[in-house]
């Protein structure tokens, strides 16, 4: 994608569908006139006078506990340097969309037209009243020391910059690990930090609370060592200089064991390495390029321990690790400032986090077979859903041990159990099927590639390294259209009636016959399907000379499905195929099924349908907890209806003991916890999170996806074909452009999953 591509790209995701990235919604109910006078005047007097009498009541009656400021005065945005408060707001709603999806923390930005320190100050603390806490962001340094500290002494709600302390915090969980693998001591090994900012010198200072020695760090700005003999410090700066007589980063270097890196790429060389101590750590943290380049930096020394801040490689050094859950734990006590107790107990939850068994949703996004601790897995990844339940207690307990929380937590088992409900938990599917997808990217097919949609989501699967893909159609409108959408990467086009797939078509159709010369089937018929794009590309995935393949947007899904059924066909031991859509909903993503193809299953059919949906969230990374829906509660009605999942039920009981499912079972009592709980406690599912929900018939299943895809704006990934003997997924007619991306990113996963059972089958693996 060209530059000026990728900038459009950017352009529209911040103006489209509408500006901005966040909104506020209303909490509680507003359809009558009742709700309003509540909401409103005259009901809204009560909180009111009750705050009067309590200040502290404000956080019992408005949502000032969970908002928390996102403030900046645009003065050092990123990378991009001083561009003023207007030109910030992007970076502030994202950094309040970050706080929304991780920790369920409100954001709110707040852009200030001022580099005088003194009405920076004063702003704040006017506004303060407003929030549970501030986060304070892209402010420059010498001002944002000074900001930060005034700020800490004169408010007594928790303030953070970001900018230092997010990085100090990853990057000590980073450095406390690194050095138990190294077999070193952080009291006795020697630091090079190069950078004097905010970020660098916070980072240093937490170096040195766990136990880093004063003469064993040297620090670099732009100008070199900074010594204490170099005049013009400033405070800061000072605090760190060095009596060493050394004056460059190369002298530094030699017989370091650490290597922290805040500043800019490629100033750390080969030789410089070399010069490093026995198993050197090297953090090269600079954006978006490092200090020093992993794959070079991995050549020059095997021992070496790398993070960077990049996603691309192991060990990334992600300030989101941090600041979300950090916030959340401060504002889950009341506590008045985020102390260095507090921030100590961040590093030390995430250190020890890393060292635990990974969840296989984690390994899954990241297509590892299993993360372990060691130098590859040092800190957690931002996907880890243990981050929300982990990090905030550790943060919530220390804000209490050391005096500072005005609402201790009593019942920490409730405590956790409350965060995990929090969105950010497993509202991420998204993100890990794309992860997960672009480990291993594979070739896939896409039928319709003459329709500009279709042909955007081939662009964009590209792009994001998600697939490779095989553009199906006629050459010269996919030509003229690539360039529209000026999609230059050098993609195999194949037109299945041109002149030049003849032999492919030949090759296709003969082996089409030999499987169905007995259902019907002659050779010429078999040749004049092939000129037709869907049995050409279920053909091609057949024969493997496509991983993958992708159709349907423009076609019924019964016109769409009958060539897949005749080529790819079941899966062996599989009786009926089925698909499964995925809901994204605010209570974590639903698997439902069957949504698309078998119309009135018998109690056989639903049982091997739940079977084959509780393998696909398990392909996701979750633990399926099916319940097997009906319009009865165990044995209600003696229907034929209700009976046959009651015996679907029976059937995977006795089958298949180590899934967690029962039924039938009314909707609202499988989603409602604690009413299943409390009704029937009995049941296999009292007390647990269904995920997996089974219909009994097409009907129920495919209005009930398409009423909560447009009722409640629920992102559907779907339908996901499942029993197949290949990995093929037809689109819902006039699917959206991100729906074709999610549903070549399955595709994938499909492709990869077989290719595994393949290989553990032939015994490579």
């Amino acid at each position: 994608m060209s530059e000026e591509k990728k900038r459009q790209e950017a352009l529209d995701y911040h103006s489209k569908p509408e500006p901005g990235k966040i909104k506020i919604v209303p909490t509680t109910p507003y359809a009558t006139q009742r709700d309003l006078a509540l909401a409103y005047s005259p009901g809204v007097a009560e909180p009111c006078l009750e705050i009067k009498n309590n200040v502290d009541d404000v956080y019992k009656y408005t949502a000032k506990g969970n908002i928390v400021a996102v403030i900046s005065n645009g003065t050092a945005v990123l990378g991009l340097g001083d561009i003023g408060p207007e030109a910030s707001k992007p970076v502030m709603e994202g950094k309040s969309l970050l706080f929304k999806i991780f920790a369920d923390i409100d954001g709110i930005d707040i852009e200030l037209d001022t580099k005088d320190v003194d009405k920076f100050v004063e702003t704040v603390k006017i506004i303060a009243p407003t929030f549970g806490g501030i986060n304070l962001e892209d402010i420059k340094a010498p001002e944002a020391f000074e900001i930060e500290r005034r700020l800490k002494e004169e408010l007594d709600i928790p303030v953070m910059h970001d900018d230092q302390h997010g990085t100090a915090i990853i990057s000590a969980a980073a450095l406390l690990n690194a050095l138990e693998i190294a077999g070193k001591k952080i009291e006795k090994v020697r630091i090079v930090v190069s950078g004097a900012g905010a970020a660098a010198v916070s980072c240093t200072r937490l170096y040195k609370d766990f136990g880093a020695s004063g003469k064993n760090i040297v620090m670099l700005d732009s100008k070199g060592v900074i010594r204490s003999d170099r005049d013009n410090l400033s405070k800061e700066k000072l605090e760190f200089a060095t009596d060493r007589k050394v004056s460059t980063l190369e002298e530094a270097m030699e017989d370091a064991d650490v290597f922290i890196g805040l500043s800019k790429a490629d100033i750390v060389t080969p030789k410089m390495l070399k010069l490093m101590a026995k198993d050197p750590i090297v953090f090269a943290m600079a954006n978006p390029d490092p200090e020093i380049a992993y794959n070079l930096a991995c050549k020059t020394r095997d021992d070496i321990i790398m993070a960077t801040g990049r996603s691309d490689h192991p060990n990334q050094v992600n300030n989101v690790l941090g600041f979300p859950f950090i916030f959340r734990g401060a504002l889950d006590v009341r506590a008045t400032k985020i102390n260095e107790a507090m921030k100590m107990a961040a590093v030390k939850a995430l250190a020890e986090l890393a060292k635990q068994p990974v969840p296989e949703q984690v390994n899954i996004a990241y297509g590892k077979t299993r993360l372990t601790f060691g130098k590859q897995y040092i800190i957690p990844k931002p996907f880890d859903p243990r981050l929300i339940t982990e990090i905030p207690p550790a943060v919530a307990k220390a804000a209490m041990d050391s005096g500072v929380a005005k609402a201790p937590i009593t019942d920490w088992e409730k405590y956790r159990e409350g965060l995990f409900q929090r969105s950010g938990n497993d509202n991420k599917v998204v993100r890990l099927l794309h992860n997960r997808a672009k480990v291993n990217p594979k070739k896939i097919v896409y039928a319709e590639a003459e329709q500009l949609d279709v042909l955007k989501a081939a662009q964009i699967a590209y792009d994001e390294g998600i697939a490779e893909p095989i553009l199906l159609g006629d050459r010269e409108t996919i030509e003229v259209l690539k360039k529209q959408l000026e999609f230059d990467a050098d993609v195999s086009i194949i037109d299945p009636v041109s002149e030049e797939s003849s032999q492919k078509r030949a090759q296709y159709a003969n082996k089409y016959w030999k499987a169905r010369r007995r259902s019907g089937s002659t050779l010429y018929s078999a040749g004049v399907k092939m000129r037709a794009r869907n049995y050409f590309a279920a053909m091609m995935v057949l024969e493997g000379d496509a991983d993958g393949m992708i159709s349907g947007y423009s076609r019924a899904y019964s016109t769409v499905v009958r060539p897949i059924f005749e080529v790819i066909g079941r899966a062996s031991r599989v009786k009926r195929v089925a698909t499964v859509n995925i809901m994204i909903t605010d209570r974590g993503p639903l698997f439902l099924a069957d949504t698309s193809i078998n119309i009135d299953p018998n109690a056989e059919e639903i049982a091997e349908i739940a079977q084959m949906t509780a393998n696909v969230a398990a392909t996701f990374g979750f633990k399926p907890v099916l319940a097997l829906l009906s319009y009865a509660n165990f044995g209600s009605s003696t229907h034929p209806h209700a009976k046959k999942v009651r015996e679907a039920a029976s059937i995977l009981h006795e089958r298949c003991p180590n899934i967690v499912v029962d039924g039938e079972i009314q909707t609202d009592f499988a989603l409602n916890k604690e009413l299943h709980k409390n009704t029937f406690p009995f049941s296999k599912l009292a007390g647990k999170k269904v995920n997996t929900l089974i219909f009994p018939n097409l009907e129920a299943a495919n209005i009930t996806y398409k009423l909560l895809k447009e009722l409640n704006s629920a992102d559907s990934i779907g339908p996901i074909m499942v029993g197949l003997r290949k990995s093929v997924h037809i689109l819902q007619m006039g699917a959206s452009v991100d729906e074709i991306v999610n549903m070549t990113a399955v595709a994938v996963i499909d492709a990869q999953e077989r290719e595994k059972r393949k290989e553990a089958k032939l015994g490579y693996k």
